[in-house]
């Protein structure tokens, strides 16, 4: 089984910064795809950033230039620094995560809350 704990949420006035961390843990042989997504209220969930093993990123355009996400392989964590933060990035943000172990399994975080404040 493998486990996420993700933590950095928090408030943060426009123009802010907060840095997400997603920790993954368990029976864990390697870490293929790493990424964020989001779900505002009354939204559906979408895909913020992500990061292959190799490193290849890619983002939503929202965050484009505002937002990177990093991975330290032998921590098993993926990171997500927020800059430039807007009103419209408040949600629940979820780290998700490919694992390779007893087999290939497809995780997610619990979430964890941003809001912005204008």
């Amino acid at each position: 089984q493998v486990q996420l704990v993700e933590s950095g949420g928090g408030l943060v006035q426009a123009g802010g910064s907060l840095r997400l961390s997603c920790a993954a843990s368990g029976r864990i042989f390697s870490i293929n795809r790493m990424g964020w997504y989001r779900q505002a209220p009354g939204k559906q969930r979408e895909s913020v950033a992500a990061i292959t093993s190799g490193g290849t990123t890619n983002y939503a355009d929202s965050v484009k230039g505002r937002f990177t996400i990093s991975r330290d392989n032998a921590k098993n964590t993926v990171y997500l620094q927020m800059n430039s933060l807007k009103p419209e990035d408040t949600a629940v943000y979820y780290c998700n995560v490919e694992v390779v172990g007893a087999g290939v399994g497809n995780y997610w975080g619990q979430g964890t809350q941003v809001t912005v404040s204008s």
